[in-house]
């Protein structure tokens, strides 16, 4: 099948905005591996002074996860699917988080253009049509020594990860999806995992776009093999990627 991209992804998601929460709910560490994939953020005393961009928030778990860890951060919650924001802007928040609706294509347009101490991106990467160009960026929106993390399905590249991924999306996500209405989305979200850079190839895409400090951690359960945490560091003015 086409992967879908752009303003047709976004038209999916904003389908698939109202069952969303109920589908992630179900999937075992969801919520528990955000938060660690936040806490590999590194950012100290629950983020004080900082700001932080949450690129890709969907419905708001991303968000949580980083309000949980972070509390005390200025956050700024991003997505491109209208539905899927609205649904994450009615749920309770601190003053100190704010949504904004843009592709992450788009950020500048969008008002999006300070120096932010960290971004996290759940999910986001293999749904972006241009993804080196999402990280150029992010890098220039990360203040010297900021932060990456990006949460994502990324395969090991074994073939039972692989096997795994697909057994559940056949077996699960897709029959409970086309239920739904929203088989084609589930569908694009199945394909773009196996169609995706491996774990370590989109690290090694992390490095050439001018990162440094660039880590590959796993999350446990089910997902291993399937989901990790990509960490990276924009080097200071100075320094040259690779420096420590």
């Amino acid at each position: 099948m086409t992967l879908l991209r752009d303003a047709e992804l976004a038209a999916a998601f904003d389908h698939a905005a109202g069952s969303y929460d109920t589908l992630v709910a179900a999937n075992p560490g969801y919520h528990s591996h955000l938060r660690r994939s936040a806490r590999r953020l590194g950012l100290e005393d629950g983020g004080r002074g900082l700001r932080v961009l949450d690129l890709g928030c969907g419905t708001g778990a991303s968000t949580a996860a980083l309000a949980s860890v972070i509390p005390h951060a200025s956050i700024t919650a991003v997505d491109a699917s209208a539905g899927m924001l609205e649904r994450a802007a009615a749920k309770a928040w601190s003053a100190n988080v704010t949504f904004v609706h843009a592709p992450a294509e788009q950020l500048a347009q969008a008002g999006v253009d300070e120096a932010y101490d960290a971004v996290f991106a759940a999910y986001l990467f293999r749904n972006v049509a241009e993804p080196d160009s999402v990280l150029a960026s992010v890098r220039s929106l990360l203040a010297p020594r900021g932060r990456l993390a990006v949460h994502e399905y990324t395969l090991s590249g074994r073939a039972d990860h692989r096997a795994v991924w697909t057994a559940v999306c056949r077996g699960i996500v897709l029959p409970i999806a086309t239920a739904l209405g929203d088989g084609r989305l589930y569908r694009h979200l199945w394909r773009s995992v196996v169609e995706f850079d491996t774990a370590a190839q989109f690290a090694s895409r992390v490095h050439v776009n001018g990162f440094d400090s660039v880590r590959v951690l796993p999350l446990p359960g089910w997902q291993t093999g399937i989901t990790h945490t990509i960490t990276a560091r924009r080097p200071a003015a100075d320094e040259k990627v690779g420096e420590q």
